[in-house]
């Protein structure tokens, strides 16, 4: 049947029929490569249905799963009813769809305390989990640009913040100052130059925070994970769907946009020890913020568009920060495949920092043409 056991099968089946469900399952399958959430592909016995994808949620990161629920639904809800107002057909291919439970709740809460929730399968669709060309970059901006343009005009405080300080530099730094007090791996005198590094950059790397605090920046809904891979394209790379919504929460629109850049300008991996393979994709920058800024210019206002440039500068900034105090605690948060890996890490981080900076006048320049071009 699948590589799951009997047991596994028939509890997933039972999960399942948890849900409101028109249709018998048949087959479930393991599905995806998610690190966090465990998937499972279920079809049904008659060619032509719907296919739904089953989630248990993981409960050791994500603490509030009644309130994710709710984010997720009344995030999916408004973009539905944008879609049906702009006279898009098919609105349930372009936003994930949430099966209540056939007690009309969100999730279910087996015996065992794990939290399940089930979406409709998105059918005929593909990802890419790297940026490979400027059509793909265009086609990523264009679906966060849309994205937080068609959530606007939601009230972000509607939603609740899921993963607190999960962009807030200052709650990053000040993990590591407590890293660097505790010291427990005793790693602190081999990093000096970085700590030295992170702490001459500090009150530039508040730019957007201070915005904030001066009331220059609204608070937006936000997606936090925008890493290409979430966006599902047609066929033909056009953009589709966005998906995995468990960190969409209120925020300021610079941290998606600096984290998909961070993912998607760095020509190295993420773990590089060569320092020197680390350059700049400057074309694929130009084409994400075409993208971007073609949906996004509608509802922008001059501050954010100023602080998109300290977003792109801060999240690999903040990555950095926080891969080196993992490594000073000794390892206990990311897997780690050989002790200085969080250290090589750190390292691959700063050093696109660097090339950040010495680029930063050609990339707002890049910005603002984009911006113009519109």
């Amino acid at each position: 049947m699948n590589s799951m056991s009997i047991y596994d099968f028939n509890k997933i089946i039972g999960i399942a029929e948890q849900f409101d469900l028109n249709s018998v399952i048949t087959d479930a399958k393991r599905f995806g490569s998610g690190h966090i959430n465990d998937t499972f592909k279920l079809a049904t016995g008659n060619s032509g249905e719907k296919s739904y994808l089953l989630q248990r949620v993981n409960h050791d990161i994500f603490k509030d799963i009644p309130s994710l629920m709710n984010n997720i639904h009344l995030v999916t809800t408004h973009l539905k009813n944008q879609f049906r107002a702009n006279g898009i057909s098919d609105i349930d291919k372009h936003t994930l769809t949430i099966i209540s439970t056939k007690n009309n709740k969100l999730y279910y809460q087996d015996e065992e305390g794990s939290y399940w929730r089930l979406f409709i399968l998105l059918a005929d669709t593909k990802s890419y989990d790297i940026v490979e060309t400027a059509k793909q970059a265009y086609s990523g901006g264009l679906a966060f640009g849309q994205f937080q343009k068609q959530l606007s005009d939601l009230d972000a405080t509607q939603l609740v913040e899921i993963l607190p300080n999960f962009h807030n530099i200052d709650f990053r730094i000040q993990n590591l100052k407590e890293a660097i007090s505790t010291n427990k791996a005793n790693r602190v005198e081999n990093v000096q130059d970085l700590l030295h590094y992170i702490f001459e950059r500090e009150s530039k790397m508040r730019r957007i925070l201070d915005l904030a605090d001066n009331g220059e920046l609204p608070l937006r809904i936000t997606h936090n994970d925008t890493k290409f891979n979430n966006v599902l394209l047609d066929q033909n790379d056009n953009v589709q769907c966005v998906i995995d919504l468990d960190t969409v929460m209120p925020g300021y629109i610079a941290y998606d946009f600096g984290d998909a850049i961070r993912t998607i300008i760095n020509s190295a991996a993420e773990d590089e020890k060569n320092l020197e393979k680390i350059v700049l994709n400057i074309p694929l920058f130009k084409a994400y913020a075409e993208g971007y800024l073609s949906e996004a210019k509608e509802f922008l206002t001059d501050k954010e568009i100023e602080s998109l440039m300290y977003g792109v500068l801060l999240l690999p900034y903040m990555q950095a920060v926080r891969f080196l105090t993992d490594y000073i605690d000794g390892d206990t948060y990311y897997k780690v495949y050989y002790p200085d890996h969080n250290l090589i890490r750190a390292k691959a981080q700063f050093k696109l920092v660097d090339e950040l900076e010495k680029h930063e006048e050609e990339l707002k320049n890049i910005l603002e043409l984009s911006l113009v071009a519109q």
